[in-house]
This record gives structure tokens, sequence and C-alpha cells, in this order.
């Protein structure tokens, strides 16, 4: 029975949940502390419990909240500021002028950098910079003046806000690679599990039916060409591989899902092979070597062009019936495809006719396309023997070689 390929979450955010967790229970004890040990010098003491009691109500009630990203809303982090903004402008009210002039803590002490983290977790070094710059405007305001120790405590938060937010990111995308990378994998050697398996069975079976088809003719001959198609088809879709849906996750607390996405890269090269896969059928062969055969874009495009149209030309001057063969060879300077067919072949001096007769299919469509490239097409026919094309193109275009 053959093995199931299990989907993981993966998240580094969890763990940076976890310790706001902690750290914001923590820093309410010791800001409730502070407090405790200083009653006497607050001038409205009654105004500093109220706040410490809210406080507390409101980071015990909302530990659910920072667990993970989908708990903490835009609107809990609001509010979650605003608390701490509050108790901020608060202090002068409750303190007195002079623990605030010699650097006395404000009501809610380092508390305020649970709030601002928690922005920085959530949304990234943008969203740590806007909360850190609010922090920063509500200190000056309570201190009065930029003191000194005021600035240094205000860029401290400011900085490390931000340079956490930006950790995120990173990791966030890190993830993303990470996990595209995986599910390439698994996906990779559940197709090679599935074309190892089809080989042994079902294309083994439409070959078979194909060739006996044809040795007894007839309605046989028909269904044998039918099946000759599917085995194609079915491999045709075996080596193009499987493609999953991409799946984005809604909860950005699951972290990044094992996922395979298809993105068409114009800028790399492109594998030969999935441009001429399409052209095999029941009538046209394909060889192809096992491994991926690379390209410039353009290269490879007007490579499969040509080829297209030398096929066409087999179908034109050969018949319908004719069977063409592709063999595709992979050189370390040069790409060698070689287009052969068993039709009746070409005249000698037909080629030059047809050039002179306005009829252009060899020369434009095929050697034009080749020598814009830098490389060659040969033509090869016998009379009764069937005509072979041979295309070379260079691995570097011409163009590309020449902005070298």
């Amino acid at each position: 029975m053959a093995k199931r390929v299990r989907v993981m979450r993966m998240s580094v955010e969890l763990p940076l949940w976890r310790a706001l967790t902690a750290y914001r229970v923590l820093t309410m004890l010791y800001a409730v502390g502070l407090f405790a040990t200083a009653y006497e010098e607050f001038t409205r003491p009654w105004l500093a419990v109220g706040y410490y009691a809210v406080l507390v109500v409101w980071t015990l009630a909302t530990l659910p909240r920072v667990q993970n990203a989908a708990a903490c809303t835009r609107r809990f982090l609001a509010v979650d500021l605003t608390i701490a903004l509050g108790g901020i402008l608060l202090t002068p009210l409750a303190d007195t002028s002079q623990r605030i002039a010699d650097g006395g803590p404000t009501l809610p002490s380092i508390w305020t950098a649970g709030s601002v983290l928690a922005f920085a977790v959530k949304g990234g070094w943008r969203w740590a910079a806007g909360a850190s710059t609010a922090v920063a405007v509500a200190n000056l305001v309570e201190r009065g003046h930029p003191a000194r120790d005021t600035v240094h405590n205000v860029i401290l938060v400011w900085v490390a806000a931000i340079a956490i937010g930006y950790v995120v990111e990173v990791a966030r995308a890190s993830e993303r690679t990470l996990a595209r990378a995986l599910e390439i994998e698994a996906a990779t050697r559940e197709r090679e599990r599935l074309a190892r398996d089809i080989h042994d069975s079902v294309l083994q079976v439409l070959a078979m039916v194909q060739r006996r088809g044809a040795v007894i003719g007839g309605e046989a001959a028909e269904l044998g060409r039918m099946a000759g198609e599917q085995e194609v088809a079915l491999r045709t879709l075996v080596s193009g591989g499987l493609v999953p849906v991409s799946r984005v996750s809604e909860d950005a607390a699951d972290g990044a899902l094992v996922r395979a996405v298809e993105e068409p890269d114009d800028d790399g090269p492109v594998d030969v092979r999935a441009l001429l896969a399409p052209f095999a059928s029941a009538r046209v062969s394909l060889a192809e070597p096992g491994a991926p055969v690379p390209m410039p874009p353009d290269a490879a495009r007007e490579l499969a062009a040509a080829v297209g149209a030398a096929l066409d030309n087999v179908r034109v001057h050969a018949g319908e019936d004719a069977r063409a063969w592709i063999l595709v060879e992979d050189w370390p300077d040069e790409v060698i495809v070689t287009v052969r067919d068993d039709g009746p072949g070409i005249p000698e001096g037909r080629l030059a006719q047809a050039e002179g007769e306005g009829r252009m299919g060899v020369a434009l469509s095929i050697r034009g396309r080749l020598r814009d490239l830098g490389g060659t097409a040969e033509l090869i026919s016998v009379p009764g023997q069937g005509a072979e094309v041979e295309l070379k193109v260079p691995k570097v275009s011409r163009g590309k070689a020449e902005k070298r």
C-alpha cells in the first residue's frame, strides 16, 4: 500500500506569541510592584489603583488573545495600545512632578513594550514603527520635555520593535520558501511512484494493444490507434508531474502550509522537453534525455516553433499517415533536435523550386528562426526513404553573447 504524504504546518511565530504572553504577565506584576513600593509618594494613589485594576483585569482576560495571530486582531491591538498610552498620560495626574522630573517610571512601566511587540509580531516592522512612534509621543508629553533618559528609552523601544518586526517578516518568507520546497519534493516523489506504477501496468498494456491492433488490422487497428493516443497522453501527463492547487492559510498563526505553487519565470531557463512534449502523439514519437534540457526562454520557444514547422511539413508532404520521430540531444554547448519521418522524401531541387515560387516554409519557419539564434538547420532527404531535419541551437543565444 502506498504511503500517504503528510501535509505539515510550520510556524516560527508560535514561540514568539508564547513569549509575549509570559512577558505581559511578568511586566504587569512588575508595574504593580513598583507602585506598591512607592505608594506613599503618589499624590493621587487612588487614580493609580484604578488604572492598575484595569491593567490587571485586561492583561489576564486577554491572555488567549496573544497566543496566536488570528486571535490578536487589529481591534484588540488598538485597545491594548490605548490602555498603554492612557497609563502613560495619567502618570502626571497620579504621581508627583518631582518623581517625573527625576525619571520615575510611568504607570504601565515596561508593560507598554509588550503592546508594541504585539504589533511587531502581528504586522511586521511597519506596524511596529507606528505603535512605537505613538508610545514615543506619549512619553514626551508625559515628561513635558525631551529629557535624555526619556529619549534613550523611546529610541530603545523603537529600534527593538522594528528589528523584531523585520525578523518576523524574514521568518515568514523563509517559512514559505521551505514549505514550497518540501511540497515540491513530496510531489516529485509521488510523481515518480506513479510513473513507475503506470509504466509497469497501464502504459505497457496500451502499447501492447497498439502493436497488436496494427498487426490484426480492421477495427482492431482503429482500437490500437486510439490506445496509442491514450498512451502518449498519459505519458505526457505523468512526465509533466502533479501540480497541487495552491492553498493559502487564512489563519496566520498556523504558519506556512506545505504547498507547491506554479509560477512562470520568464527570466529563468526553460526545459525544452516541456515545450516539445505536446508534439508527441500516436504517430509522433519523442525521445528525450532523462534530465532537464535547460535553455533561455526565447531560444527554447523558437526551437519548439521550428520543430512544429518541421512536423507541419511532414503532415503536408508525407501525408497524415506518415510517422515521425523527434530526438532531443543535450550537448555541453548546444541542443540538437532531429525530426525524421518515413515519408517519400523530398525530390532533389524541390526546396529551391519552392523558394523560387515564394513558399518559404523551410527557409523562414525553420532556418530563419534558428539563424536569429545563431543556430543551423540541415535537411537530409533521400527519395523513398523519408526526410530528416537536424536543428542545432547554442545554449547561449547570439543576442545574449553580444551583450556579454
